[in-house]
Parts: structure tokens; C-alpha cells; sequence
């Protein structure tokens, strides 16, 4: 199936080709059967919930987000905070991404951008109000089974900012940061805010699980035949990421390697998108006409009756 859009979907490395990528398929929690969810999810390694959560209440994390870093000067003057305009008149390496390099060697202006991006997580209209929203908390409850007991949500998230022409989020997935635990938990990615679909939203590869989990078994096996302890195993897994954690930069790339296609689309406010351990998942370089910053954020649940990460957490 392709799709028809205004221009090319970018990646880090080029742009896809129409026969390079396919629709993300939707899934309506309200109407198909728990059942149906929970085999979608096992079968593809991710399921697309449309309106999940109510509209609003994502809305109004997102508009205090950017009324949190509206000082650092990264909005259009005048734009209303919840819109998430760029001030497309700045250059965007003055507003770094998370984790690109040290605060004390940033201008005062990237300082404050960061500093502010970090500490947006340990806010309460975020980290209560939006990670712990009950509706997600009780869906994840009855759709992993755990129960409202068992089913732990780690305190450790992924708040980010994506700003329009920035370096997008390579390949990779999320068992690569959850080592320490068995491969049971759950990624649920809450895009906060309309994310068009050439917006710098996540793309999942076509069958990405079942790679995912084959590149971790083939490590695994050469590692213990080289006498390897289960955990040096870990560490030399590690040590062949990339120095961001990820497979490798360029999915344009990856995709035509493995001969699989990229899942694409664009998504709503109250949408999410929960994928397993293995699933292999990237970004799109955010091309929106209206310089909108894409923000959303990856929340995890844990078996909290089964080993988890707590190193990671």
C-alpha cells in the first residue's frame, strides 16, 4: 500500500521511496476486542490505539510544556504555546536535543533549552497528570493482564522535543536501554499534539520485532560460545550500539539492507502507539510546512512480579 503526500518522507540518511514505506495501521480500543488487540500486538510488534486518551488533557500537558520552555526563546513570538511554533528565524542548532553533549560547554541559550527539557519530566502536569493519566494506567492493567497491582509504569521516560529540519531518532529498540530485565515490557509512545505526517513521527519497520529479537539471539549465542558471562554479555552488546544507543543512524539504509519496509503516518492528539521490546522503531526528520516542534514522549510498563530493569528505570 502506498501512500499519498506532499513531498518525500525524510530520514537521517535521504528520503524513503514511495515502495520503501507503507501505512501504519490503526486499531479503535473502543470497538475491537481485547483479545484482537493483544494478538495485533504480538503478531505485527506494535498497535496504533486512535484516541486513546482524551484529546484535552494531552493538550493541556502540551501547552505546559512549551509555556516550561517558552523563555529559552525556541517559540515564534506571539504563537500560542500550545501550537508549538518554531521561531523558524533561529538557527536550530542553538535548541540541542537531550543528551547531544555537555550543558556547561552549551551558549547560554542552549543551556536553558535543555535545562528546561530536562527538568519538564519531574513536572506534575507531566509526570502525574500525563504518565500516570488513569485511563492509561487502566488500560494497561486489563490489556498486559499484570492488573492494576503487577502493572508498574517506570518512573524513567522519554520526554522529546523534535524541532523542524533537527537530526531525527535512529534505528533502534528498546530492549537495547532495558537489558538488565526480562524482554516482557511494554512501550507506550504518546505523540503530545497533532503530528503530521511528515512531522518527525515515529515509523516502525515492517516486521521489526521478529528482527529484533533475531539480532539479540545471534549476539547472545556468539557471546556465550566465547565464554562470555551473562553479564559481559550485556556490556559487549553495548559496546557495538552506536555511542546514542541505537543500531545505526540511517533507516533509508536499514530498510533496503533487510528488505522491509517502513510503517508510516501521521497522528492525533490522544492516539498512542504501544510496541514490544524487540520492535525495531525510528523518527522521521521533521519537515512540517508550519515549523510545528513535535513533542511526545515513551512511557514503559513493567511486570513489577517479574525481574525488570531497575537499573534502567
Amino acid at each position: 500500500m502506498t501512500i499519498d503526500i506532499d513531498g518525500p518522507i525524510q530520514v537521517n540518511d535521504g528520503p524513503l521511496k514511495p515502495s520503501e514505506y507503507a501505512q501504519l495501521v490503526p486499531s479503535d480500543p473502543a470497538a475491537v476486542p481485547m483479545e484482537e488487540l493483544r494478538r495485533r500486538l504480538k503478531d505485527d510488534g506494535y498497535l496504533y490505539l486512535k484516541g486513546l486518551l482524551p484529546r484535552e488533557d494531552v493538550l493541556a500537558a502540551r501547552r505546559a510544556y512549551f509555556s516550561y520552555l517558552e523563555p529559552s526563546g525556541v517559540l515564534k513570538p506571539g504563537s500560542d504555546p500550545v501550537d508549538g511554533i518554531f521561531d523558524a528565524s533561529k538557527d536550530v542548532t542553538e535548541f540541542p536535543g537531550i543528551g547531544v553533549g555537555r550543558l556547561e560547554d552549551m551558549a547560554p541559550q542552549a543551556q536553558e533549552f535543555v535545562s528546561r527539557a530536562l527538568s519538564a519530566h519531574a513536572q506534575p502536569w507531566y509526570a502525574q497528570d500525563l504518565c500516570k493519566h488513569p485511563v492509561l494506567l487502566e488500560f494497561m492493567a486489563r490489556f498486559t493482564g499484570w492488573g492494576t497491582e503487577r502493572t508498574l509504569p517506570l518512573e524513567r521516560t522519554l520526554l522529546r522535543n523534535n524541532i523542524p529540519q533537527a537530526k531525527a531518532i535512529g534505528v533502534h529498540y528498546d530492549q537495547i536501554f532495558l537489558r538488565y530485565g526480562e524482554p516482557t515490557s511494554v512501550t507506550v509512545w504518546v505523540p503530545m499534539g497533532d503530528v503530521d505526517l511528515r512531522g518527525g513521527g515515529l515509523i516502525y519497520l515492517e516486521g521489526g520485532h521478529i528482527l529484533g529479537k533475531q539480532f539479540e539471539d545471534e549476539f547472545t549465542t556468539k557471546a556465550k560460545a566465547s565464554g562470555l558471562s551473562d553479564e559481559e554479555a550485556k556490556s559487549a552488546f553495548n559496546r557495538n550500539m552506536l555511542s546514542s544507543g541505537v543500531l545505526t543512524d540511517g533507516p533509508a539504509a536499514f530498510g533496503r539492507e533487510h528488505g522491509r519496509r517502513w510503517l508510516v503516518t501521521g497522528y492525533e492528539a490522544g492516539d498512542v502507539v504501544l510496541h514490544t521490546t524487540y520492535m525495531i522503531h525510528a523518527s522521521t526528520i521533521n519537515n512540517d510546512k508550519n515549523h510545528v516542534i513535535r513533542l511526545a514522549t515513551d512511557l514503559r510498563f513493567v511486570d513489577s512480579s517479574r525481574p525488570w530493569d531497575e537499573v534502567g528505570s
